[in-house]
């Protein structure tokens, strides 16, 4: 009798190691996911692309990432936070991208980011003054870090613009070629409207800047404020908001 209970009693351990034994393949795979676990060159890698596929979504029509192995091995890197260095640096092109360890310490790789944007070129030679309309262009596919870096990529940039400079036919249009004829010159009297839903009023003022269709410029009201203003034809503006 004393044989049987002594049986029964040894039997939960036996189940127990067995269940802990078929359930540590499951549990093993998951400790280099555990928060803290320091992250090899690969990791860094792959976080540093998932990151910059974040930071350039929707700079261009299509954009593709390739993050180049680290030059030199450097260690591992404990909970790493990607960051950009620089302040408002270029995210096309050649760049940088770093992740700060846990316990200090900042690892940098280099990436090559492809941004494929539609733009703009001359479809035949357009003279010095004349008018810049979509006639005068074609449309063009390319990487933007291989184009100019003030390149023209929307139209709406080009309302009311004339030509610089004479343009060859084939040049890729750039925000430095094109002009906006001055609508507005300095110390002139402008009429300067504002207003809201259902009412508008003109006022007239001086104007201190010169500027194209949209160009913003200051204004000095009769009562000597000087408001800032958005030039929209000749001789008139509206009160910025």
């Amino acid at each position: 009798m004393n044989r049987h209970r002594h049986y029964r009693a040894r039997m939960p351990g036996k189940t127990l190691a067995r269940m802990l034994a078929l359930a540590l393949p499951l549990v093993l795979p998951l400790a280099p996911a555990l928060a803290g676990t320091p992250a090899g060159a690969s990791d860094l890698r792959a976080l540093a692309q998932q990151y910059l596929q974040a930071q350039t979504r929707g700079l261009g029509e299509r954009v593709t990432v390739e993050v180049e192995p680290p030059r030199a091995h450097f260690g591992d890197c404990a909970n790493p936070k990607p960051f950009l260095p620089g302040n408002g640096a270029r995210r096309w092109g050649k760049v940088s991208v770093g992740l700060r360890c846990a316990g200090g310490g900042v690892r940098y790789l280099q990436a090559r980011v492809n941004v494929q944007v539609r733009y703009w070129e001359s479809a035949h030679d357009v003279p010095r003054g004349a008018p810049v309309t979509v006639a005068h262009l074609k449309a063009r596919q390319g990487d933007l870090g291989k184009l100019p870096r003030n390149v023209v990529r929307d139209l709406a940039a080009l309302e009311g613009s004339v030509a610089r400079r004479p343009l060859p036919a084939g040049t890729v249009l750039q925000h430095s070629l094109i002009t906006r004829p001055a609508l507005v010159e300095r110390q002139q009297w402008v009429t300067v409207a504002t207003g809201g839903a259902g009412f508008q009023i003109a006022r007239r003022a001086r104007a201190l800047d010169s500027g194209g269709r949209g160009d913003a410029i200051r204004v000095r009201l009769q009562s000597r404020e000087i408001l800032n203003a958005e030039v929209t034809g000749p001789g008139e503006a509206r009160l910025a908001p």
